[in-house]
C-alpha cells in the first residue's frame, strides 16, 4: 500500500530533556554552541529570529538523523556499505534511462579512483549484486547491470522508504518549493569545502573499501 500525503500540519515534538538536563532542540541553538560569537557574527539579529533560526537548525539536524538511520538499516538488509548502495542506486537510474552503465561513469559518480571501482564491482559482483558484459557499441570498455534480485530489493527496501520524500515536496506551493531549494543551495554553498587543509588529514584513499 503506498503512503498518502499528509492533510494536517506535523506536530512540533515536546521539548524533552535527556540525562543531562539538555534538550535536543538545545543542541541547535547558536547562544548554547556559541555563546561568545567565536563562529558566528549574529549582531543585529533579533532574538525571535535566533529562536526560529535555531528550530530550522533543529529540523535538519532531525531529517538527517531520519536518514542516518534508514541507511543503516538498508546497509545492514543488503549487507553492503554506503558506497555499494549509491553504486547501485547508480545502476538503477542508468537502467530507468536505458543508458549503459560504465565502470568510468561509476568511477565518476562516486568520486573514487579507476582501482577503487575495480574493487568495489568485483566485490559486488561476487555477492551476486551485478553483472558485467561487453559493452554494445565500445569494444573497449564493460557494461554494468543490476541483477533482478538484487534491484527488487534496493527499491522495495531503501527505494520506497526515500521515495516517501516526494510527498512532503508535494505538500508544499511552488512558491514554497523555490524557497526551499534557493535555502539549501544556499546553505549546500556555505558549509561546501573549499581549501580547508584540515579536512584533507587523514583521508583514506580507498572511500570504496568498506
Amino acid at each position: 500500500m503506498h503512503s498518502e500525503p499528509r492533510t494536517t500540519p506535523v506536530a512540533e515534538a515536546p521539548a524533552t530533556a535527556g540525562p543531562d538536563d539538555l534538550t535536543h532542540g538545545a543542541i541547535y541553538d547558536v547562544e548554547a554552541s556559541d555563546p561568545r560569537s567565536t563562529l558566528i557574527d549574529r549582531s543585529g539579529v533579533a532574538p525571535e529570529d535566533l529562536r526560529q533560526i535555531a528550530r530550522v537548525m533543529e529540523a535538519l539536524g532531525g531529517l538527517r538523523d531520519a536518514e542516518q538511520r534508514l541507511s543503516q538499516a538498508s546497509r545492514r538488509y543488503m549487507q553492503l556499505n554506503e558506497t555499494d548502495m549509491r553504486a547501485l542506486h547508480y545502476l538503477i537510474v542508468c537502467a530507468n534511462r536505458s543508458l549503459v552503465a560504465t565502470p568510468s561513469g561509476i568511477a565518476h559518480h562516486l568520486g573514487v579512483s579507476t582501482a577503487a571501482t575495480t574493487k568495489l564491482l568485483d566485490r559486488l559482483e561476487k555477492g551476486g549484486h551485478i553483472r558485467r558484459s561487453p559493452h554494445p557499441t565500445d569494444r573497449r570498455a564493460l557494461a554494468i547491470t543490476i541483477t533482478p534480485e538484487t534491484r527488487h530489493a534496493a527499491m522495495e527496501t531503501v527505494g520506497r522508504q526515500q521515495a516517501k520524500r516526494f510527498y512532503a515536496a508535494a505538500r508544499l506551493s511552488a512558491a514554497e518549493r523555490d524557497v526551499v531549494i534557493r535555502f539549501l543551495q544556499d546553505m549546500t554553498e556555505e558549509i561546501t569545502l573549499r581549501d580547508e587543509p584540515w579536512a584533507t588529514q587523514g583521508v583514506h584513499e580507498d572511500p570504496a573499501r568498506p
